[in-house]
């Protein structure tokens, strides 16, 4: 059973739509003022809320703002309530981010209406897509259904790289963002010597290259294939059409493509200040966490000492030696071009 709050000043109104949306089978939390309001739905699990707009205490715009500032209740679908139709009204609402509006005086069917259509929207923007090129499309077609946003394309640009292939190079234009299906992708700038800084590390699941897109700008780093991968391109039209077009869409694609910014953020910190011992030693479970799929065994993965370097921001040569002094302290273990990790306790907490 879904859970609505009303937040209603007029007792009559109040009680009238309370009884309207329990007859179809909503459990109804009625506040009257609201302050009320704000505090029952950060008290209680609620699937939607209408709210009027002129009330004493606190009005609907104000209960809008507070409760967009909190990331429990931001995300709760919003209608507002009015008896003013002004297009004034519905505008500013809107720009503070209600889903709709109902005038008064309304009917029964126009309410029960509105509330199923906001449910149902919001339930589709809440599924979690598997990570893979059926869950991405998926993702478009229920969007494409929501909203009738038009054409996405069907024929999304799916390529097989190959180890150390260029999927973007730093400098260059971007045409799309890309998905990565299957595979090991790394994200990295160039200094003006050649080398190498490895910025992320991304697998099956995840977005790469939106940052030049949303920019409107040139790649500010490059990409390339640590083992052989299928990537899917999503052209630039569909990308927009995303993201202009629809706010609670463009709400979650962001927040699906933004996950990495603070793991980059806290690597960028521990390279400034850690030494290059806990430095490869954090790459290395850098690359557990981020590629493991068997916890139950030990993670063993095949790279190059220049990547594991260019990730731990040293010499090709001091990870090397690194390298050789955790396979003497039983840390790893070290077969060909294979580091499996025997013991990722201590190496977590290798010490500064």
């Amino acid at each position: 059973m879904k859970t609505i709050l009303l937040i209603e000043d007029n007792d009559e109104m109040r009680e009238n739509t309370t009884e309207i949306l329990e007859l179809d089978n909503y459990k109804v939390i009625a506040a009257p003022n609201g302050k009320i309001g704000v505090e029952l739905a950060q008290k209680n699990k609620i699937d939607l809320i209408i709210c009027d707009v002129m009330m004493p205490v606190l009005d609907g715009y104000g209960v809008l703002h507070l409760l967009s500032k909190n990331p429990e209740t931001a995300s709760i679908p919003f209608i507002f309530l009015t008896a003013k139709a002004e297009r004034s009204d519905f505008r500013k609402g809107m720009e503070m981010g209600a889903d709709d509006y109902i005038t008064k005086p309304f009917d029964d069917i126009e309410l029960l209406n509105a509330v199923e259509s906001r449910l149902k929207k919001n339930s589709i923007l809440k599924l979690e897509y598997s990570k893979n090129i059926e869950g991405l499309n998926e993702f478009f077609s229920e969007i494409k259904n929501l909203e009738d946003l038009g054409k996405l394309s069907n024929e999304r640009k799916t390529r097989i790289y190959k180890k150390k292939e260029a999927v973007f190079s730093e400098g260059s234009y971007p045409t799309g963002i890309y998905f990565i299906n299957k595979g090991k992708v790394k994200t990295f700038k160039t200094n003006i010597d050649g080398k190498e800084f490895i910025t992320g590390l991304h697998k099956e699941g995840d977005f790469i290259g939106y940052l030049a897109l949303l920019e409107e700008g040139k790649y500010s780093e490059s990409a390339a294939v640590l083992e052989d991968a299928e990537v899917c391109l999503i052209s630039k039209d569909d990308f927009f059409t995303l993201i202009y077009k629809n706010p609670s869409v463009s709400k979650k694609f962001i927040k699906m493509l933004s996950d990495n910014l603070a793991e980059k953020e806290n690597e960028l910190l521990k390279l400034a200040y850690n030494s290059v011992r806990k430095r490869v030693a954090e790459a290395l479970i850098t690359l557990k966490k981020r590629y493991q799929k068997d916890s139950t065994k030990d993670f063993t993965m095949s790279i190059s000492r220049e990547d594991l370097s260019n990730i731990a921001g040293t010499s090709p040569e001091t990870a090397i030696r690194t390298l050789s002094d955790f396979k003497e302290e039983k840390l790893i273990q070290i077969n060909g071009g294979s580091i499996t990790i025997l013991n990722p306790d201590k190496l977590g907490k290798m010490k500064n």
